[in-house]
């Protein structure tokens, strides 16, 4: 699909950088700029607290909004500035409501950018991530530091195991792929069996991909005993992939959500920007 709307996280304490790389991104594909800006809310005081508690939190609350305030209007100008189509909100949630917000907002856009800065934020990232991967029916688009992120890709590699995430994600990526100029289909210890990928692994997806004419070459690479994620990114080195494409796998616990192995690993140490759909 196109990507004509593009949301971006941005915490009110971090720096402009995945600002900047949101402008960079929108303007690179002309898409609109949907931009949330957050300061996570302090609990209030229960109990039998002295008076003095409940005071003091209702500085810091007032103190974290004039904050905000003055944070979204920093993004205005910048926004601004850049010339681009954009739409700035700001919420003020609690630690509990911070995927849930963000997976509402996330509906409304194309696909989420989690930049670098807040990969980096420990606290923030899952919470985020959870959100808008899985409260959206989005894709997400993760930007670690020191790489170059780009909507027009040369080439891609696309992690194939068959299951309904990773076809999800294929179709998410259908037009940033058709104007790669290599798209490697890549399958890590391939299952053969006629439920899995069946006696030629990645032909299918191969077929699919080039009717919609995209350049595809299907790489079946054994693990050799290593991690799934960790071939994985090898590969993405060995082909200098701008971009990989990949589904997020996970599953609910209490309301919390826990990601797959393969998904965990990718998440906690990205190598390339990734694009992760379910």
């Amino acid at each position: 699909m196109r990507f004509k709307s593009l949301l971006s996280i941005v915490e009110v304490n971090q720096t402009d950088n995945d600002l900047k790389i949101a402008i960079d991104l929108c303007s690179e594909i002309n898409a609109h700029l949907s931009m949330m800006v957050f300061a996570v809310a302090s609990l209030p005081p229960i109990g039998d607290y002295p008076i003095g508690t409940a005071d003091v939190w209702v500085k810091e609350r007032q103190s974290d909004l004039a904050a905000l305030k003055e944070r979204v209007n920093t993004v205005e100008m910048l926004v601004r500035d850049a010339g681009i189509s954009a739409s700035i909100t700001d919420e003020y949630p609690e630690p509990a409501q911070i995927g849930h917000i963000v997976g509402r907002y996330a509906r409304y856009a194309d696909a989420t950018i989690v930049g670098p800065d807040l990969l980096a934020n420990e606290t923030l990232k899952s919470k985020v991530i959870d959100g808008a991967l899985f409260e959206s029916g989005r894709p997400i688009f993760l930007i670690p530091h020191g790489t170059k992120p780009t909507l027009r890709p040369k080439r891609v590699l696309l992690a194939w195991d068959f299951a309904i995430e990773c076809a999800r994600a294929a179709r998410e990526a259908l037009d940033i792929m058709a104007s790669a100029e290599a798209v490697h289909v890549t399958i890590v210890d391939p299952d053969t069996s006629s439920i899995a990928n069946g006696p030629e692994p990645g032909a299918d997806i191969a077929g699919y991909l080039a009717h919609h004419g995209i350049k595809v070459d299907v790489d079946r690479l054994p693990s050799g005993g290593e991690p799934i994620a960790d071939v994985l990114k090898q590969h993405a080195t060995d082909i200098s992939a701008d971009l990989v494409v990949m589904g997020g796998y996970g599953h609910s616990r209490t309301r919390e959500w826990i990601f797959g192995g393969v998904t965990r690993s990718m998440i906690e140490d990205p190598s390339v920007p990734i694009l992760m759909a379910r």
